[in-house]
This record gives C-alpha cells, sequence and structure tokens, in this order.
C-alpha cells in the first residue's frame, strides 16, 4: 500500500529524515519506533503529505505527486497525537469532518456520509456519546473518537501517532486492541509511532527503529528489540525476554549499595 524512498526532511534548516526507505504491505501493521528527536512523527506527516520534503511515495499504486489533496486524503487518514479539536464540537460532528474529503466544496453531507458515520460511531461504541462535547470526553473514549473520525474517512491506510499517549494501560490495551480487530476486519494498513516498545512488538507486523532521522534496524520485533540493539540506538541497559513469542522490554536498574543508617 504504501512505497518511500529517499525521504528527507528539513526543519528549521535542520535535517530530520535522511534517505529513509519504506515499505507498507497491505493489510500489514507496520510500527515505527526510535529515540525522541528520531523523526518519528516527522515521517508520518511527510506519509500524510502535511511536511515537505524530498523523496518518492507511491500510495495504492499511485504516484504521490499525481494525486490532488483530496485524493489522498481517501487513501490516508492519519490520527495525530495531538489534534486540533474545535471548540463545543460535538462527537458526530467531529466523526463527521472525516468525510470532508468526500464532500465537494461549499457542499453538503449527503445520506451516504450521515451513514459512514454512523456505521463508525456504532463500531466503536460511540453512538451513546454522539451528542457530547468531545472535550468533555475521557482520555480512551477521546481517542475511541479520533479513530472513529478516521473510520469515517474510508482510508485504507490509517496512520497513528502515538496513539497510547496519556491512556492508563487498560486503555492503552483497548485503543491497540481495537485497532488490530479493524485491521483484520477491514483490511487496513496501520503505521504507527510507538514509544512503549513492548506494545509496539506486541502489536504490529514488523518494526522500523529510527535513530537519527535514518533508519537503523527494520524487521520483526525479535531481531529488532535485542539489548544491544537497544542499548546502540537508545542507550538503554534493558533486558529483554519473551513472551508468547513476543519480546518484552525490562529496565536494569542499576546496583546501588543502601548506605547504612
Amino acid at each position: 500500500m504504501i512505497r518511500a524512498r529517499g525521504v528527507s526532511v528539513d526543519l528549521g534548516g535542520k535535517p530530520v529524515l535522511r534517505d529513509v526507505d519504506l515499505a507498507v504491505a497491505d493489510g500489514e501493521w507496520l510500527s515505527i519506533v526510535g529515540p525522541n528527536g528520531a523523526g518519528k512523527t516527522t515521517l508520518l506527516r511527510w506519509l500524510a503529505g502535511l511536511t515537505p520534503g524530498a523523496g518518492e511515495l507511491v500510495i495504492a499504486d499511485r504516484p504521490a505527486g499525481e494525486l490532488r489533496r483530496r485524493e489522498r486524503a481517501r487513501l490516508v487518514a492519519l490520527v495525530p497525537q495531538t489534534p486540533v479539536v474545535p471548540e463545543g464540537v460535538t462527537v458526530a460532528d467531529y466523526v463527521l469532518l472525516g468525510r470532508t474529503p468526500h464532500i465537494r466544496p461549499l457542499g453538503a453531507e449527503g445520506p451516504q456520509d450521515l451513514a459512514a458515520v454512523h456505521d463508525a460511531l456504532a463500531l466503536l461504541d460511540l453512538v451513546p456519546m454522539a451528542g457530547r462535547v468531545v472535550s468533555s470526553l475521557s482520555g480512551g473514549e477521546r481517542q475511541r473518537v479520533l479513530i472513529a473520525r478516521a473510520l469515517a474517512q474510508g482510508a485504507p491506510i490509517v496512520l497513528l501517532d502515538e496513539p497510547t499517549t496519556a491512556l492508563d494501560v487498560g486503555h492503552q490495551q483497548q485503543v491497540l486492541e481495537l485497532v488490530d480487530e479493524l485491521r483484520r476486519s477491514r483490511g487496513l494498513s496501520v503505521v504507527s509511532t510507538m514509544h512503549d516498545l513492548t506494545l509496539a512488538g506486541q502489536y504490529a507486523d514488523r518494526l522500523v527503529l529510527l535513530d537519527a532521522g535514518r533508519v537503523v534496524v527494520d524487521g520483526p520485533a525479535d531481531e529488532v528489540l535485542t539489548e544491544e540493539i537497544l542499548a546502540r540506538h537508545y542507550g538503554a541497559n534493558v533486558r529483554v525476554i519473551h513472551d508468547g513469542g513476543h519480546p518484552v522490554v525490562l529496565p536494569r536498574r542499576e546496583n546501588r549499595e543502601v548506605a547504612e543508617p
């Protein structure tokens, strides 16, 4: 669904991404990991067409340069880490914004758009909250609303920027299980950025590790999340164990002698 080659982005005159190659198969979940400042969010925004830069991009077998903005939005939906939510907007109206690429300029939403919104709300158990203001929701509820908007957009590719940020462990699991269920039932291709390496390894089919704007490792979780690789690129002293075939990353606490009183 996505093939990117030679992606390079400068922000404020500083290089953020350099010669990044990336491929995502139909129905695959790819998670982009890496230390702070590695360029993860910038790469997602470049894929969505929101950040300028150099490189070749093919989306669903179509060169991105040939796609109009509305056409691209019908193929790629971005769920940002810190979305701009209009003041006082209700859940239903916010999800309806996902239909913007399908509504003609100065046109009004039609039955097909309203049906897509209702289906997204129903799928994420949000129908009872349709009339509530988005800002009044809990973190987990709000994240479901963001995903509902992406689903209403009808794009086969969904980009998730840190989808579990500020969520407790229960809501983290609920959101990721929901994304995985939707991916399988709707055949979505998912690209996410994640700080939690254990969660990334549990849910993604493949990981790409960015460091200083470059891809340094690309492969299944057990090949990317090794103690040696994480020490080299994160400067972290960790222990990696395996649970059900998935790597679990545990920080090692330095042994310190406790002074006697």
